[in-house]
């Protein structure tokens, strides 16, 4: 590091590092933890910065992104920060509408509905350069931040990020996105490719603008059985491991950790733990002794306290994080959520959670 306290990146010199330690597997004197959704609605002060615009608006700001991600660092010791963005950027910056409807979520009002409707689609080799809005939030987080913790950036996997573009918004079954795999394969290979293409300059981008870490959400992971999600999900989450760190090596810039998280893809552990990222994300259907035995010691875990634990009482939280934290183990563990934060949840019972497992961590390393 140079004198001056700044990184090689010029960055503000990182000051807690226990986040990152623990996702490379080195040991850690307590568990770190960070929330999915921490910069979410459950906050006063999100739901005041987030009223003045639309959605999309608001993704679009580096200024309000970045004051979104800092927010529920002033309230919880949190040991990572994660860009406010949103995975459907991506199939935007391809040239898809979407608008946020409220009460609703996300909708394309053109989605695609035939194989021809894959020529509508931007080359994936601009994605990144329409995509400078993401980039600017992340430099100027990570500069604010001043080293307080690691930012993490993300993106949706492509099977994912194809559900949206296929079904038009949310679905409870994805049966057209479903329905494409089974009658259109090749148009589905073809589409998962473009998605790819597109996420693994993203993802490098991030990186270059200062994401010291990066997730990937496959948050539709459980709607397909293993066969599927073998063929159409898996081989473009491999794919995104290898070619954003072969992409960053020949950049000459210092690997970063990688999280690959496939909600209810609990079938898919051991796929998933050695297709190429130091870290596992787990929803809370999985025990996490079956995990630990399912992905063995050479990867860390993420997770995975059911988010709607946080509606106990605190003193309750604190004996279900204890019981988690036994369960993992002291060492290659993140604590998180196994899933985001909803909006109606009390800020008051995420810092429960968080102080929680600093404290039970810290105790479980002492004995």
């Amino acid at each position: 590091m140079e004198a001056n306290g700044l990184g090689p990146q010029g960055f503000p010199e990182l000051k807690n590092d226990t986040f990152l330690r623990a996702a490379w597997g080195e040991e850690t004197d307590y568990t770190p933890v960070w929330c999915m959704r921490q910069a979410g609605r459950y906050l006063p002060e999100f739901r005041e910065t987030r009223a003045a615009q639309d959605f999309f608006s608001t993704c679009r700001s580096p200024e309000a992104c970045c004051e979104l991600t800092l927010q529920p660092l002033r309230r919880f010791p949190l040991d990572a920060a994660i860009i406010f963005s949103d995975i459907l950027v991506v199939p935007q910056a391809l040239g898809m509408e979407v608008t946020m409807v409220p009460g609703k979520g996300p909708s394309f009002p053109e989605p695609l509905r035939e194989e021809q409707d894959l020529e509508r689609l931007r080359d994936p080799a601009v994605v990144a350069s329409e995509l400078g809005y993401v980039f600017q939030a992340i430099t100027l987080t990570r500069q604010r931040l001043a080293g307080r913790v690691p930012l993490i950036g993300f993106a949706g996997a492509p099977w994912t990020l194809m559900t949206y573009m296929v079904e038009g918004g949310g679905s409870s079954t994805m049966a057209q996105a479903k329905r494409w795999l089974y009658q259109r394969p090749q148009a589905s290979h073809q589409l998962l490719r473009i998605l790819t293409d597109a996420l693994v300059p993203y993802l490098v981008g991030q990186v270059v603008a200062g994401a010291q870490a990066l997730q990937l959400f496959e948050s539709h992971a459980g709607h397909l059985g293993p066969q599927l999600f073998n063929k159409f999900a898996l081989p473009y989450i491999r794919d995104v491991a290898k070619r954003v760190k072969a992409r960053l090596r020949e950049a000459g810039l210092a690997p970063v950790p990688m999280i690959i998280f496939a909600k209810d893809g609990h079938f898919a552990l051991e796929e998933l733990s050695q297709a190429g990222y130091e870290v596992v994300g787990l929803d809370w259907t999985v025990a996490p002794k079956k995990a630990r035995e399912c992905v063995g010691k050479t990867v860390t875990l993420q997770g995975n306290l059911d988010p709607c634990a946080l509606y106990a009482s605190e003193e309750e939280i604190g004996q279900l994080v204890k019981q988690m934290l036994d369960d993992f183990g002291p060492q290659r563990y993140i604590a998180n959520l196994g899933h985001g934060l909803y909006p109606d949840m009390d800020p008051e019972h995420v810092g429960a959670f968080v102080d929680a497992v600093h404290k039970h961590s810290r105790l479980l390393r002492q004995n």
